[in-house]
């Protein structure tokens, strides 16, 4: 069961048809310059154009009014409203660089913020989320990783934001030799142990670990999963699991992490708001998918649970795409 295939994934925001910059931005202009704020002008617009799309519309809103739209997004919108429209205007590599900056930087680490983004996310997206990082904040990620994390949790942190994982290349012989030392190092959990552990998990192709868990499987008789959380705890061990997850199948992991963030910690906006930004022209459909079949109800029906007012409507739009399981 191979879940690596792109060509099955897909978004849930799609770039608009007609698009007409310069009129959305004046659209835009006029529901800010508003007497009150028209934030369904405002959700209509944003959340139904893709990001590209709404980075042409700032460009035509600077040319416009000669003010920056996140700015006056900042200055006319709040809480977590504001936070998700912000959201949709940076490029996806800024957005991941903006929510790893606050993780780190914030008054105390977002460990969680910090596993679900750099367990997922590819070489590429790894490297240009490290430029994109030192851009906005003159501060170099592994750096900040380093300062602001301890122990084999930063080791492995550490190794994932190099974004040195092989690509494409598997090899059966080492698959096994792979599995063995994971195995030992399950029972032993010594530090070279751990280390071991994490650089497996960390720089071996996707299609070379589908191989190792299977043979580790086989030798121990048990899930890796279920092997890792015996034996491993705090945030090293939620990291290590995060990786398997999202090698075994992304859109399944970021479903667990939705109904975790909606129904554990009693709706985490944060957590909600960063995957459907972050995941909506990847793989939200398939969320949505995974979510549905998870937990037997649907994440529209949970935010609408959870959610109310124009934040309520901005998650939703973002998470529709076509609604007919709903």
């Amino acid at each position: 069961h191979l879940c690596g295939d792109r060509s099955t994934t897909q978004g849930t925001i799609l770039p608009a048809p007609n698009f007409n910059p310069v009129m959305d931005a004046q659209l835009l202009g006029g529901a800010l310059q508003g007497i009150c704020c028209e934030k369904d002008v405002l959700i209509e617009i944003l959340t139904q154009r893709c990001n590209s799309q709404r980075l042409m519309i700032a460009e035509a809103y600077r040319d416009l009014y000669g003010r920056d739209l996140i700015t006056d997004l900042k200055e006319n919108l709040s809480h977590h409203f504001k936070e998700v429209m912000v959201g949709l205007m940076y490029p996806p590599p800024s957005y991941d660089a903006h929510e790893l900056w606050h993780a780190l930087k914030g008054v105390d680490t977002e460990e969680k913020c910090l596993i679900d983004i750099l367990a997922s996310r590819s070489n590429m997206e790894i490297f240009q989320m490290k430029e994109a990082y030192l851009m906005q904040y003159n501060s170099d990620l592994q750096q900040d990783i380093d300062s602001e994390t301890s122990g084999h949790f930063r080791d492995t942190l550490m190794n994932l934001a190099q974004g040195t994982r092989m690509e494409g290349y598997a090899d059966p012989s080492t698959a096994a030799q792979d599995a063995m030392i994971l195995w030992e190092a399950c029972q032993q959990k010594t530090g070279e142990h751990k280390n071991m552990l994490q650089m497996i998990l960390c720089n071996r192709s996707q299609q070379q670990l589908w191989m190792v868990f299977q043979e580790f499987q086989n030798i121990s008789g048990q899930d890796i999963v279920d092997a890792i959380n015996e034996c491993y705890d705090g945030y090293f061990q939620e990291l290590l699991v995060a990786i398997v997850l999202c090698i075994r199948d992304k859109p399944s992991y970021f479903a667990y992490r939705l109904y975790n963030a909606i129904h554990d910690f009693g709706f985490h906006n944060k957590t909600v708001i960063r995957i459907l930004i972050a995941r909506s022209e990847i793989d939200l459909m398939n969320i949505r998918q995974r979510y549905k079949e998870r937990y037997g109800k649907s994440l529209f029906h949970d935010i609408k649970h959870f959610a109310s007012g124009h934040y309520e409507s901005a998650l939703l739009a973002i998470c529709a795409g076509d609604t007919e399981d709903y």
